[in-house]
């Protein structure tokens, strides 16, 4: 193992630039030469490669986003399109690939190594937590925290002006970030991405939090599937209920923001142990966090959506929100 390639790839996360400078370092340490590629799949196709140095990665572990950047790469979804990428990673001599993504960007890993054995490890990057086989995933932690804070100051103005709100946060197919904002905000109600909307349950709990002497409520819905589906709640519950709402969309600046200590740590640590695995000769793998350390996972055991959050926690949310 001579020279080493690592993108980012789908959505980005607040962390992703910590492994980036953990994967290089590492690599030059090791006697590596490392090779970043800008703009994902996509720039692997276009041959957009940055030969790295120590000095690439100065001063970036508290950036959000991705100084690769990133993209989405419908191309590579073809066979012909991951057969090219091999032939690139083959042309400029790279001997093995580090991915920073969620679960499309390991499909599209596993499928380099299972198509024409491309040597590849997976580094969890994704706000979604959705990975399965790891507790945690770079960003997650940041974006709890960045919607938590924007919860937070929302409550102040609800208490003010004797409201209820709607806070939409993301999550188009896992619980995990509106999971853990609810819990983490006293929210009365949280509306998770699979779930049919219980109106008269919602309605029912506000109306008793107000019998109580409460004068605000919160509601946090994921946004799910369907673009606008925080506006159909709000609507529903105007028209059919005569309950009045304010909407908050909290959108993209949920995937920004300086990454928390525990998502530097954590994408530091991953970074650290994806070069080691393939001086090691250890692949195809994914880095995985798991009982308070970073191991690895066989990479298959890591490619399918964890699915919907741990009944546990649903179980948690009904027994505070009383």
């Amino acid at each position: 193992m001579k020279k080493i390639a690592l993108l980012c790839s789908g959505g980005d996360s607040p962390g992703m630039n910590c492994a980036v400078r953990a994967i290089v370092r590492t690599a030059i340490g090791k006697n590596l030469e490392p090779i970043g590629i800008r703009r994902g799949y996509a720039g692997l196709l276009e041959e957009n490669f940055w030969p790295m140095e120590i000095s690439s990665v100065g001063n970036i572990l508290q950036q959000g986003g991705t100084i690769l950047q990133s993209s989405r790469c419908p191309e590579f979804k073809e066979k012909a399109g991951r057969k090219k990428a091999a032939d690139i990673l083959k042309k400029h001599s790279i001997d093995g690939l580090v991915v920073i993504g969620g679960d499309g960007s390991f499909n599209g890993a596993w499928a380099l190594w299972e198509e024409h054995k491309i040597p590849v490890i997976g580094v969890p990057g994704t706000i979604d937590n959705d990975i399965d086989n790891t507790d945690y995933t770079i960003g997650f932690d940041t974006a709890v925290q960045t919607a938590v804070e924007a919860v937070d100051k929302i409550r102040d103005t609800a208490s003010s002006h004797e409201r209820t709100f709607i806070i939409e946060v993301m999550g188009r197919n896992s619980s995990a970030i509106a999971m853990h904002v609810g819990i983490c905000t006293g929210a009365e109600n949280i509306v998770f991405p699979a779930d049919e909307v219980d109106y008269e349950q919602i309605v029912g709990d506000i109306k008793r939090g107000v019998a109580r002497g409460k004068n605000s409520s919160i509601i946090i819905c994921a946004e799910g599937k369907i673009s606008g589906r925080s506006y159909e709640l709000q609507s529903t519950l105007s028209k059919k209920y005569g309950l009045d709402s304010r909407l908050c969309i909290l959108g993209h600046v949920q995937r920004g923001g300086s990454p928390s200590a525990i998502d530097r740590f954590l994408a530091s640590s991953m970074g650290y142990q994806s070069v080691l695995s393939l001086i090691e000769g250890n692949y195809p793998l994914a880095t995985v966090f798991n009982e308070g350390v970073v191991t690895t996972r066989p990479l298959s055991d890591c490619l399918k959506n964890k699915g919907e959050y741990l009944p546990h926690y649903i179980d948690l949310v009904k027994a505070l929100s009383i």
